[in-house]
């Protein structure tokens, strides 16, 4: 049986705030939010990404301080331009960190208003071998447009 990791909760305070800083500044993709009355659920999902973050007021996320998370990884194939791209959006990001020359060692970092914490790997190999083909990336069965 696989058991695959789809949502990742991440406690924030401000709920526009955190939107407006996951989907513009960092480029999430905002699969829906959704407002029940009672709780409001939030989803983004990075583009490649099978697994999604969810923000909103259900009790889960409720039970958690506003900026407790640390430590999420993502990756992307080339560090530095990832970086910059994030820099030119008004993200904060660290220094590259290079702790190791193979693929796989290169580093950066960033957090979220709260303090959530995110680390950034470089995996060269995702330039060519995309963890989630391009093709099966559609979520709810619609296409995937390619930018």
């Amino acid at each position: 049986m696989d058991w695959t990791l789809e949502v990742v909760i991440v406690p924030v305070k401000d709920i526009e705030r955190s939107i407006e800083f996951y989907r513009d500044r960092v480029g999430f993709d905002l699969d829906h939010d959704t407002d029940m009355g009672e709780a409001r659920i939030v989803q983004f999902t990075p583009r490649g990404s099978g697994c999604s973050i969810v923000i909103g007021t259900l009790p889960s996320q409720n039970q958690m301080e506003p900026g407790s998370l640390k430590g999420l990884q993502l990756v992307v194939s080339d560090a530095a331009t990832a970086r910059e791209e994030l820099i030119g959006r008004g993200v904060d990001a660290s220094e590259l960190t290079v702790f190791d020359e193979r693929d796989g060692g290169t580093f950066f970092g960033f957090s979220d208003p709260d303090g959530n914490s995110w680390a950034v790997q470089e995996l060269r190999v995702r330039a060519e071998k995309p963890l989630i083909p391009v093709e099966y990336r559609g979520r709810f069965g619609e296409e995937y447009e390619v930018e």
